[in-house]
C-alpha cells in the first residue's frame, strides 16, 4: 500500500512522533493508523516525542577504554530523575553510548552541532564533483542535500547506526529507552581519545 504524506502528517499530529518514524510504522503495518500508533507506542516513540520539552538535570558522566587503553570515552548522559539515573537499564544505555562512540568515532552529537563552514564546504565539494556530469542545479542540489544527509549519517552520533544493532540508528534506540523509562533523556556531550592521536603530525613538523 503507497503511503501518502496526509496519511504520515495525521499520524505524527497524533502521536508527536517524527515523519519518518510515521512513515515507516505506516509501512510496517499496511497503513492502518490504530495499529502504526500501537507501533509507535510499543516501540515509545510516540512517548519519547511527548517528553522532548522536558528538563534532564540529573543523569551519569561515564567513562569507557576500549582495546586495551587505545580508545577512551568520557560521555554525559541526562534524564529527569535521580531514580531513573540509577536504574540499570539507564546505566546499560549510557554504557551502550560510550561503547559505540568508541568504535564508530562521531564528531557530534547531532546536526545541529555542526558549524556551519563545515556544511558549506561539504555542500560545495559535493557540487564541485558533480557539475562535469551536465545535471540541472536543481538536480544538483539534491544530489548535495543527499550528500549533506550522508555527512550527518557519518559524523553525528544520533544519526549513526547503532553499532550493535545495525537495525536501528542511535535516535530509535535513544527514543526506545525513552519510552521504556519513562522519562526524557539527552545525550549531551562526550570526549572521545584515541592512543597517539596528532603525534604524527606534531613530529612531521619537527
Amino acid at each position: 500500500m503507497e503511503i501518502s504524506a496526509s496519511m504520515v502528517k495525521d499520524l505524527r499530529e497524533k502521536t508527536g512522533a517524527g515523519m519518518m518514524d510515521c512513515k515507516k510504522a505506516l509501512s510496517e503495518t499496511s497503513g492502518d493508523f490504530d495499529k502504526a500508533v500501537e507501533y509507535l507506542r510499543k516501540k515509545g516513540i510516540a512517548s519519547a516525542a511527548k517528553k522532548s520539552g522536558r528538563a534532564t538535570k540529573e543523569g551519569a558522566v561515564t567513562s569507557y577504554i576500549h582495546g586495551e587503553g587505545k580508545v577512551g570515552v568520557l560521555l554525559e548522559v541526562n534524564c529527569e530523575t535521580d531514580f531513573v539515573a540509577r536504574t540499570e537499564q539507564f546505566r546499560q544505555f549510557v554504557k551502550d553510548v560510550a561503547m559505540h562512540i568508541a568504535a564508530a568515532n562521531p564528531q557530534w552529537v547531532n546536526s545541529t552541532e555542526v558549524p556551519a563552514d563545515i556544511i558549506g564546504k561539504e555542500k560545495e565539494i559535493a557540487v564541485a564533483q558533480m557539475q562535469a556530469s551536465g545535471k540541472p542545479a536543481a538536480v544538483l542540489e539534491k544530489i548535495a542535500e543527499g550528500k549533506i544527509k550522508k555527512f550527518y549519517e557519518d559524523n553525528c552520533l544520533i544519526n549513526q547506526l547503532f553499532v550493535k544493532d545495525p537495525n536501528k540508528t542511535m535516535e530509535q534506540l535513544l527514543k526506545e529507552t525513552i519510552g521504556t523509562l519513562g522519562e526524557n533523556i539527552t545525550i549531551r556531550r562526550f570526549t572521545r581519545y584515541a592512543l597517539g592521536d596528532g603525534l604524527a603530525d606534531s613530529s612531521q613538523s619537527e
